[in-house]
Order: C-alpha cells, then sequence, then structure tokens
C-alpha cells in the first residue's frame, strides 16, 4: 500500500483474501518460468533434428535389456529424443496459456466486493485476468487446484523427457563405449584425464526428483472446506522446486544437445562385436526358407556358441557349413544392412513441426 502512495493504497488488497494474491503470483511465476522453459524446449528440439538429420543412416547397436539386440541408427535415436521433446514443448504450450488468476475474497463468494460497492462482482476476475495477461478461471479455484496438478504434470514430464536423453547420453558416452560425447565434459579433481558429463548428470537428477515433487502437488488436489489448512501450504516449496529443477534441466538439454558430439566410427565398430550375432534375426528368418524353422535356429544356436568360443564371426562360420554351400547371405551378414525401417521412421518424425 505505501508504493502506490495514499490515493490508492486503501483499495489495495480490499475484497480479497491472501490466498487470491498468493495463488495469482504464483501463476504470474510460473508462466515466466513455462515461457523460458518452452524457449530451451525448441532450442533442443532443433539441436536434436540437426542430429537425427544428420545421423539418418549412421547404423549403431539398438540395446535392450543392456544387451545388444539388432542394429539401428543413431537418427532414429535422436528422432525419439526429439519426439518426446516436443511432447513436453507442447504440453508446457498448452499449460502456460490455460495459467489463471485467483480472485475470489474469503470463501471464494466474492461477497465483500459487493459490500465495497461493486455492481457486478463476477466481472471482476476478468478485468483482472486481462490486466495481468493471464486467463480468467470459471470459478475461484481455493480449493479447485486443477492450475497447479497441470503445471506438476506438465513439469514432472518435461524432467523425465529430457531425462531419457540424459540417460542414453550417460550410457552411451562411457569410456568403453564412446558412441556419443558431451562437448565439454566436467574435470576431476582427483583424474585429470576425466571428462565427465555434467549436463547429463544434472538432468538425469532433476528426473529422478520431479516425480516425487510433483506427487505433493498431487497430493494437495485433496482439500477441505472452502480455503484449506495445509493442502494449500504444502504447495508452495514442491513447486517452486519443481519450476526451478525442470527449468534447469531444460536450459542443460540446449547446452547437452547443441554440442553433443557422434562418433559414428566406434558404432560401426561396435555392430561386430557380437562376431555377427546382432543379425542372428534376420539370418533366422533366411535360414528357415531354405532348412525349416527348426534346423535354422538349432544351427545358430551352435554356431552362435562357437562364434564367441572361437573368436570367429558368424558369416565366416554359415560359410563353412555344406548344407548352406550356394546360399548367398552376405547381404543378410551385414549389420549396417538391417536397420529395418530406421530412415523412414526418422524422416517421418522430422516431419512433425
Amino acid at each position: 500500500t505505501r508504493a502506490v502512495g495514499e490515493e490508492y493504497g486503501p483499495y489495495v488488497h480490499r475484497g480479497a483474501t491472501s490466498q487470491d494474491i498468493m495463488d495469482t503470483a504464483t501463476m504470474l511465476v510460473a508462466a515466466r518460468a513455462l515461457d523460458l522453459i518452452h524457449a530451451d524446449l525448441e532450442r533442443t528440439a532443433a539441436a536434436l533434428g540437426r542430429l537425427a538429420t544428420g545421423h539418418r543412416d549412421t547404423a549403431m547397436p539398438g540395446r535392450t535389456l543392456t544387451q545388444h539386440a539388432v542394429p539401428t541408427t543413431f537418427g532414429l535415436k535422436a528422432a525419439g529424443w526429439r519426439s518426446l521433446v516436443l511432447d513436453a514443448r507442447d504440453r508446457v504450450g498448452r499449460v502456460r496459456d490455460s495459467l489463471p488468476v485467483q480472485l475470489g475474497g474469503a470463501a471464494g463468494t466474492l461477497a465483500a466486493f459487493s459490500v465495497y460497492g461493486v455492481e457486478d462482482a463476477t466481472a471482476l476476475p476478468g478485468a483482472y485476468a486481462r490486466e495481468l495477461g493471464l486467463r480468467e478461471p470459471l470459478l475461484p479455484w481455493h480449493t479447485l487446484r486443477t492450475p497447479i496438478a497441470d503445471l506438476a504434470g506438465c513439469l514432472a514430464f518435461t524432467a523425465g523427457a529430457l531425462g531419457k536423453t540424459a540417460a542414453d547420453v550417460l550410457v552411451l558416452c562411457r569410456t568403453e563405449i564412446a558412441e556419443v560425447a558431451e562437448g565439454s565434459g566436467g574435470g576431476s579433481s582427483a583424474m585429470p584425464h576425466k571428462a565427465n558429463p555434467v549436463r547429463s548428470t544434472l538432468i538425469a537428477a532433476a528426473a529422478r526428483r520431479a516425480p516425487q515433487l510433483a506427487a505433493t502437488l498431487y497430493g494437495s488436489l485433496a482439500a477441505e472446506d472452502e480455503r484449506p489448512a495445509g493442502a494449500w501450504h504444502a504447495e508452495w516449496e514442491p513447486l517452486r522446486d519443481l519450476l526451478r529443477l525442470t527449468g534447469g534441466a531444460a536450459r542443460d538439454a540446449v547446452e547437452l544437445t547443441e554440442g553433443l558430439t557422434v562418433d559414428a566410427d566406434a558404432m560401426r565398430a561396435h555392430l561386430d562385436l557380437t562376431h555377427g550375432l546382432i543379425v542372428s534375426e534376420r539370418l533366422s528368418a533366411e535360414l528357415a526358407a531354405v532348412l525349416g524353422r527348426a534346423r535354422a535356429k538349432e544351427l545358430l544356436t551352435e554356431l552362435a556358441r562357437r562364434a564367441y568360443t572361437e573368436g570367429r564371426s558368424l558369416g565366416e562360420l554359415i560359410a563353412e557349413r555344406e548344407e548352406l554351400k550356394g546360399v548367398e547371405l552376405g547381404e543378410a551378414t551385414d549389420p549396417t544392412r538391417y536397420t529395418g525401417s530406421a530412415g523412414a521412421l526418422t524422416d517421418r518424425a522430422l516431419e512433425r513441426r
């Protein structure tokens, strides 16, 4: 009241309750944070789009349950990361556009405003919303906490979506894999040779904390009466932390994706780590047409064991089998020729804007 002077001071807060002011301020803070997060998600999606385009046909091992499965492409992996980021961007945008003011008075009836001479108190929330650039709510939402739940959902989803990229990078940048690397890793106080994946680590940490913060906000939906004791107050700290964590993760994701380096040669070399067994799915289908399904499975099981124990390639062992003389399997044993529809799927994903 001192800030606006004697003429307008008596009108500050008149007819409103403290929760009206606090909730509206929370929405203004959230709106500013979501604008920044949205912009960072756009930049991250653009960087991932460039990676997906540039590595559309870069073959690499597909991994399931930690093991090499069948070949995939880095382009498809990056396109998948981008798809999640765009999902998060769209959710953030929708929630940002829906954030409402809060104005209901002591118990959500707008009663005091009529006492102070307002002819149509129901018109006040709309005027208030227009003044602040927020939405007009249908009803006062002191204990109808949809806006808070929407924020919880979009922020936790965003942290998790970015966490997926971080989790993959943390695996792929291991010393023994080294298929990708952060552009500028963090140093170690004791080990000069290390370049720690700092951005991925920060994002992964945020993704693990966000769901529990969101859970507290969802729990506050069960708020008693017209204004609650405890439920509203329980929102303050976790919502602040969730905005901060997700905002930080979005900022770190920009730096991670714009600086990510890809070692296509390492990816190609790793396709041979299983001595050709990474294409056993394809060979099983190809050989079933020649030997029958049961015999093809029996043969490949035997040759898989020998490939590991003898350190020889599956293609080499197959070429020695008399029963397969004259069967052309050269392309079938090339892992770079068994990426399925990865290229087409990448193209389709990149059409999304």
